[in-house]
């Protein structure tokens, strides 16, 4: 009877405990961990203008109908328009802006020119991949904003990453790779 009490007790704590864990924001070593996944869809967030989003330790990033706004544990503030006629909305894209360091990179951009995005996922050069999270604004805007981390390569390169945009059929709608490697 005492074995039943203390796997109850136990199950109980773990499941108090549970909750905070799955909403706490992956560290560096915990993204390394799922790093392979590659579900069908990745859950597209929605967020109100301006509503501000912490992927990482010291990273902010939100989204206004002008755009994506970010600030990097630096403090100084980014930001990639939607509306400046640098995108063509005509057709499904995707950007990147990336940071890398000996801890692993930090990857976001902007998928855009779809309503049917559904995953995007990340490949560094060693074939790694991360899965990303998915922000958009409400309706239909025909863009959002993805981000993703990748632990450090083998080689301890910056690393050179292909990035590509999936329906939720799984179809390729567009893909951004590196220079020099495009068909």
């Amino acid at each position: 009877m005492k074995k039943y009490v203390l796997a109850a007790s136990v199950a109980a704590a773990l499941m108090a405990v549970a909750p905070t864990v799955a909403h706490a924001a992956p560290s560096p070593t915990q993204h390394a961990a799922v790093a392979s996944h590659t579900a069908k869809t990745s859950p597209i967030r929605v967020v109100q203008p301006g509503e501000r989003v912490q992927p990482w330790d010291g990273w902010e990033l939100w989204l206004t109908e002008e755009g994506k706004h970010w600030t990097e544990p630096d403090g100084i503030e980014n930001f990639r328009s939607v509306v400046d006629g640098n995108i063509d909305m005509s057709r499904p894209g995707v950007s990147l802006q990336m940071t890398s360091g000996p801890e692993g990179a930090y990857h976001t951009g902007i998928y855009y020119g779809t309503t049917k995005a559904a995953r995007v996922v990340v490949t560094d050069h060693e074939g790694t991949t991360a899965t990303a999270s998915l922000l958009k604004l409400p309706g239909k805007p025909g863009w959002g904003v993805y981000y993703a981390y990748t632990p450090p390569t083998q080689d301890g390169s910056h690393p050179d990453v292909t990035v590509s945009v999936y329906d939720r059929k799984g179809r390729l709608l567009t893909e951004l790779v590196p220079f020099g490697q495009g068909g």
